[in-house]
């Protein structure tokens, strides 16, 4: 689930920020920016956020400044290289040199920064880092509940789809199994006008046995099942996500199955019909907690 999230706050001198971005994952995997001499806290924020999410791709970046602190120029070395090396192929190529002012001139090589905090953390900044990294959850979990509220909706419509499908599936004359052995025995007709070495009562026997594994009376029952358990799920608003990932399987197990008995091609099309339904559903489902 997507969302963003942040929280600010100080403690003595130092001034602190948190910023949170989540974006959708199947599990929760959270990555930590922190300055440098704070990593001996990391532990201690990760349990914090695994208290509050279940999912989510999570990048939580602190910043820590100095109030008052002057600032200083900060040179991207790496871009720096570049150009001196640019400027020495141009030399070498044409014979102008490039000025030092043209190549400091240009955008990103210089700035101006502040200084950034690189002191060990107080007991007393730790706890308010810790105060100020639940404010920030909190935010988060708000903005993602609020986005999660309209996915169930969009999630529900397409379980009403599934429903729809089930339902046409269920009152299709084909998928019964008197109809079955029509089709089956039709087609024993024809391989007996185009053989008389067959024997009729050990193919009529097979009919029955075929007829029997088409029915998909059994995948109908447990598409229901899932449909009640879904809309469940969906009204007891807690974290849902991995139960909704494990149905989305069975609603697709169920939808392979019927395609693979339909024999017909009413069936054959309201299974192709769910199967696509279902991976709508599977998309979804993975932007919920």
């Amino acid at each position: 689930m997507t969302g963003f999230a942040r929280a600010t706050g100080a403690e003595g001198e130092r001034r602190w920020t948190w910023e949170l971005r989540s974006v959708n994952g199947r599990g929760l995997e959270p990555r930590f920016r922190l300055p440098p001499g704070y990593d001996s806290l990391e532990m201690r924020f990760r349990e914090r956020l695994a208290a509050r999410l279940n999912r989510g791709s999570i990048q939580a970046t602190l910043t820590i400044v100095r109030e008052g602190a002057a600032s200083r120029l900060r040179v991207n070395e790496e871009l720096l290289d570049q150009l001196v090396d640019l400027a020495r192929r141009v030399e070498t190529r044409s014979g102008l040199k490039p000025s030092l002012d043209s190549i400091f001139g240009m955008r990103g090589v210089i700035e101006m920064a502040d200084e950034e905090d690189d002191g060990l953390p107080s007991p007393e900044l730790a706890e308010a880092l810790l105060a100020g990294l639940d404010q920030a959850l909190e935010s988060l979990v708000a903005a993602r509940a609020r986005e999660g509220e309209a996915i169930a909706a969009v999630i529900l419509s397409r379980v009403d789809d599934v429903e729809r499908l089930t339902r046409a599936a269920e009152g299709n004359a084909a998928r019964h199994p008197d109809a079955i052995r029509k089709r089956l025995a039709e087609q024993v007709a024809l391989l007996l006008e185009a053989s008389s070495a067959l024997d009729p009562q050990r193919l009529h026997q097979e009919v029955v046995l075929l007829a029997t594994k088409a029915d998909i009376a059994e995948e109908l029952d447990r598409l229901g099942a899932h449909i009640v358990a879904a809309r469940n799920l969906l009204a007891g608003g807690s974290p849902l996500g991995r139960q909704l990932d494990f149905l989305v399987q069975e609603f697709n197990r169920e939808a392979n199955t019927m395609c693979a008995k339909a024999g017909d091609l009413a069936l054959t099309t309201i299974g192709l019909e769910l199967k696509g339904v279902v991976d709508q559903l599977r998309e979804q489902v993975q932007n919920l907690e």
